[in-house]
């Protein structure tokens, strides 16, 4: 796994779009280089929180599954 991370969130009970909506805030409140961990639930946020997330330029460290859910590990851009 990658890096401890810097700030850490649970969206497990959003649905999309709030599952990027909710990354997105966080990943704006952060400053540049610091690392976000993410659980999510579901195909479609794990579909979409990456790609959206690498759209705006940050990057994905991991993705590593977790019992019914995801942890996705983000580096801010």
């Amino acid at each position: 796994m990658s890096a401890e991370p810097d700030h850490t969130i649970d969206i497990t009970g959003e649905v999309c779009p709030m599952t990027f909506v909710r990354t997105k805030l966080q990943l704006e409140r952060m400053r540049s280089g610091e690392v976000l961990r993410v659980r999510l639930r579901g195909e479609e946020p794990l579909r979409n929180v990456p790609r959206a997330a690498g759209d705006e330029g940050h990057i994905i460290l991991g993705i590593i599954p977790d019992g019914s859910d995801h942890i996705v590990t983000i580096r801010r851009a």
